[in-house]
């Protein structure tokens, strides 16, 4: 990893896809309460969250987003890095208008594993956004320590338990999207 003026840069191959619209989405407490663990030979699964499901709220995601068909979606969750899968086997637990605008992810299998989860999520995010370059970008996440001042608009801070479906989430979220991505389509 090489450390830049604006945060870290890793030494990875440039993203496939670069430029445009870029949602950077979290998965645990954005689409599911943050409460995953894994168990080997059965996966993730949502712990001490009765009444809860596992990508809950990626319904939801897709219905604020059709209006919006440009934005294409990059991965920027543990579950890149921990369960150490294809980019389209992750997304295949997103419903099919969400999986079909994932690009990538912030995580790479070329990286530094260790340096890449030492540094903050906003920072992950930012050395992606140096790396793909795109026109307009925002990002959901549950958390926000680290997050560098500049990349601090760009956050909609969402809640542990009930993600981007807790009502003032959704309401700054949709205000966010309006606001970075102009009005629809």
């Amino acid at each position: 990893m090489l450390t830049g003026l604006l945060g870290p840069s890793y030494t990875v191959p440039p993203p496939r896809i670069r430029g445009g619209d870029v949602l950077y989405v979290d998965f645990d407490g954005c689409l599911h309460p943050g409460e995953v663990y894994t168990k080997h030979g059965v996966g993730p699964f949502l712990l001490n969250c009765p009444g809860h499901e596992l990508f809950e709220q990626a319904p939801l995601l897709d219905q604020l987003l059709a209006p919006y068909p440009k934005i294409k979606i990059v991965l920027s969750t543990t579950w890149v890095s921990r369960y150490r899968g294809r980019i389209s086997r992750l997304s295949s637990n997103l419903p099919t208008g969400l999986c079909d605008r994932v690009i990538g992810a912030t995580y790479h299998s070329e990286m530094d594993r260790d340096a890449f989860l030492a540094s903050s999520r906003g920072m992950q995010i930012w050395s992606d956004v140096l790396r793909r370059r795109p026109a307009r970008w925002l990002a959901i996440d549950d958390d926000a320590e680290g997050w560098p001042e500049w990349c601090r608009d760009h956050l909609v801070k969402t809640d542990e338990t009930f993600g981007i479906g807790e009502p003032a989430v959704r309401v700054v979220l949709e205000s966010k999207l309006k606001a970075t991505f102009g009005t629809t389509a």
